[in-house]
C-alpha cells in the first residue's frame, strides 16, 4: 500500500476518534535584598543591575556606560540581531486568543458575516446576540447600546469619523472598505484606502494589517511586493488575525520555508481556521505531516469549533437576517 493510501486510511481513524548566548552574568541569589550586579559586556566592569546600559535592540548586553555600548557595538552586532529575530519568532509564533462578543462574552465567530460592527457604539457584535435580541424584544435596535441604527449615509459617516477621532480600529477598517468598495458616498480610492487600513492596524485592528497585505500581495494600485505582503500579514498573525497566518504559511512554503510554514498553518487550524485544517490533512496524506501532528491538529480544530458556536448564532445564520444582499 503507497504511503498516500495508508495515510488517507489514517485520516479516517482520526477523524472517526477525533548559538544560544547566556543573557547576563547576574548573580543569582534567593535573598532578594541583596543587590543584583552584572558584567560590563566591553570592558568587564561591574555593577549595579538598575545602574547599567542596556542594549535598545536585543536587551541581552550590559554595558557600564554609553561609551563601552559605542565601542562593543560591531561586536555585539550578529548576537544582537540573532537574539532580535528571536524575540521576534517568539511573539510571531505566540498563540493568541479570539476577541470575544462583549455580549455573550463567547469567542468571535472567524467568519466576517457572522459579526455585525455597530457605528453607533463603536462595538463588533456577534449575529447570533443581535438575533437574540430582535426575536425577544421585536425591536431594530442595536444589542449593545439599544440605539436606533442610523438611516442615511450621512449620519453613519459621521458616526464612523467619531469613532476614528476615539482611536478605533474597526471604524478605520470599515472606513477603508467604503473608499476600496466606492460606497456610502466616498469615491473609490484605494490609496486613500490603504492609508486606513494601516491606521487601523496601528489602533488595533488586525485585520487592517491583513488587508494591507493583500494590496501588496496582489498589487492594488501599488506594485506588486511580497516583502512587504509578508510583513503586514505577519503584524496581523501577531494580532491574532487567522487568514494573515494562513496566507503567511502559504509564502513561506513557496519560499522554500517549510518548517515556519508548518508552524503557521498548525497554529491557524488549532485556532479554528477551515482552510488551514484542509491545508493540514493535505500534507498528512503526502506524508509530510505525522498522524500524531494531525490527530492533536484536528481535536485543537473542533474544540475552537465548539467554544465559537451557539444555538443563537446558527439560527441567526439560518434567519437570512444577516445576508448582504
Amino acid at each position: 500500500m503507497s504511503t498516500v493510501d495508508t495515510n488517507a486510511a489514517a485520516i479516517d481513524t482520526v477523524t472517526e476518534g477525533i548559538d544560544k548566548v547566556d543573557i547576563s552574568d547576574s548573580i543569582k541569589n534567593d535573598d532578594t535584598s541583596k543587590v543584583i550586579q552584572e558584567t560590563c559586556a566591553c570592558c568587564g566592569k561591574e555593577g549595579k543591575s538598575d545602574d547599567m546600559n542596556t542594549c535598545n535592540k536585543c536587551k541581552m548586553a550590559k554595558y557600564c556606560n554609553a561609551a563601552c555600548k559605542k565601542k562593543h557595538r560591531t561586536k555585539h552586532k550578529k548576537a544582537c540581531e540573532r537574539r532580535v529575530a528571536e524575540l521576534y519568532d517568539e511573539k510571531l509564533f505566540k498563540d493568541v486568543e479570539r476577541d470575544e462578543c462583549p455580549l455573550c462574552f463567547q469567542p468571535m465567530p472567524l467568519e466576517a458575516e457572522a459579526t455585525t460592527f455597530q457605528t453607533c457604539c463603536g462595538k463588533m457584535i456577534c449575529n447570533g446576540c443581535i438575533y437574540a435580541m430582535r426575536m425577544s424584544e421585536g425591536k431594530d435596535l442595536c444589542a449593545f447600546c439599544r440605539m436606533p441604527p442610523s438611516t442615511s449615509d450621512e449620519e453613519i459617516i459621521e458616526e464612523i469619523h467619531k469613532l476614528m477621532n476615539n482611536g478605533n480600529g474597526e471604524a478605520f477598517n470599515l472606513f477603508a472598505f467604503l473608499y476600496a468598495n466606492g460606497r456610502r458616498g466616498m469615491p473609490r480610492d484605494w490609496n486613500k484606502a490603504n492609508e486606513l487600513f494601516l491606521k487601523a492596524g496601528k489602533h488595533g485592528c488586525s485585520d487592517g494589517y491583513f488587508n494591507l497585505g493583500d494590496t501588496y500581495r496582489y498589487g492594488r494600485e501599488v506594485e506588486v511586493d511580497m516583502e512587504k505582503a509578508v510583513h503586514f500579514y505577519e503584524l496581523g498573525a501577531i494580532g491574532g488575525d487567522l487568514d494573515s497566518r494562513h496566507n503567511l504559511a502559504c509564502l513561506e512554503g513557496v519560499a522554500g520555508n517549510g518548517q515556519r510554514s508548518k508552524k503557521h498553518i498548525i497554529i491557524s487550524a488549532k485556532a479554528g481556521h477551515e482552510r488551514s485544517l484542509e491545508a493540514v490533512k493535505i500534507f498528512f496524506m503526502k506524508g509530510t505531516y505525522t498522524k500524531e501532528e494531525y490527530e492533536s491538529t484536528l481535536r485543537a480544530y473542533h474544540e475552537r469549533q465548539k467554544e465559537m458556536r451557539s444555538d443563537a448564532r446558527d439560527k441567526a445564520a439560518a434567519s437570512g437576517m444577516f445576508s448582504s444582499g
